[in-house]
């Protein structure tokens, strides 16, 4: 091997102690952070840290108390392997919906084919029902026409018809 030709990777140095930690984390965080610490290891009370951080005592307990809770939860066992994830199972319900209405189509197109080479007529589709209410039957828009006696009275020189329609002449 030629030593030339290999790239050679950058060393990742080990560090102890917490020097990459909280890397993605706020200011304020890390400054939590520092004074349970500082706490817990003895060189400061909870009063002084509470004054530090410019909370009451009582509150600083209970940052403490949720700091330590994230200890604890940080520290429990992961499960080994590979996770069930919703995202995937969505995924291949999709791929399994697709597959199916191709195969659907392919179904009702065999179907159509058969029926012809038998000679037998489509079937007549169900009537749609509607719920409930019967849809309400609209009056033929006659606008078109309403313009048009617009224009043919303009031409003639004289006034607009009388009936309207209650549309205005600046449409």
């Amino acid at each position: 091997m030629n030593p030339s030709n290999t790239a050679t990777k950058p060393r990742r140095q080990r560090t102890t102690g917490g020097a990459g930690l909280g890397q993605d984390s706020s200011r304020e965080a890390k400054r939590l952070a520092a004074a349970i610490l500082e706490v817990l290891a003895g060189e400061r009370t909870p009063a002084q840290a509470a004054q530090a951080l410019a909370v009451s005592l009582p509150r600083y307990y209970q940052l403490e108390a949720g700091g330590l809770r994230g200890l604890v939860s940080a520290c429990e066992p992961k499960p080994k392997g590979r996770q069930a994830n919703g995202s995937a199972d969505v995924a291949a319900l999709r791929r399994q919906t697709e597959r199916l209405q191709r195969d659907l189509a392919r179904q009702q197109a065999l179907v159509r084919l058969t029926q012809r080479a038998a000679g037998l007529a489509a079937p007549v589709p169900p009537p749609v029902k509607t719920a409930g209410k019967k849809a309400r039957q609209r009056k033929p828009a006659a606008r078109a026409l309403t313009v048009a006696q617009r224009l043919r009275a303009d031409e003639g020189g004289g006034a607009a018809p009388a009936s309207d329609n209650g549309m205005s002449s600046n449409q």
